[in-house]
């Protein structure tokens, strides 16, 4: 496997690791389950720091609503593999972000 491959796989799953830890963090504080219905709240400072949360948990709230979907509302295996694509990709920038800033905090070598 080549270092590129290995990083990038290394960003996807940190990405995802990071937006499940956020997202159950949010639901053991709040005892809701995130999602984004954060925004709903009008012009309010807690929709703008929503904002910032939601672009780092949203692989996780993606794929919960997604398999409780394909659940319960007997989705096609095409909307369940779009998604999954989408929040695979998500996870892939947040992670890359995520050990960019690492790197750069020299937490990371």
């Amino acid at each position: 496997m080549s270092p590129e491959a290995l990083n990038s796989l290394l960003s996807l799953a940190i990405g995802f690791a990071f937006a499940g830890a956020l997202a159950s963090g949010y639901q053991t504080f709040a005892r809701r389950p995130a999602g984004f219905g954060l925004l709903n709240e009008g012009v309010a400072p807690r929709a703008f720091a929503a904002v910032p949360f939601l672009v780092f948990a949203a692989p996780f709230i993606i794929m919960r609503n997604t398999l409780i979907g394909a659940k319960v509302e007997r989705r096609r295996f095409e909307f369940v593999m779009m998604a999954t694509i989408i929040a695979g990709f998500w996870s892939l920038m947040s992670g890359t972000f995520f050990v960019m800033t690492l790197r750069a905090a020299g937490l990371l070598a």
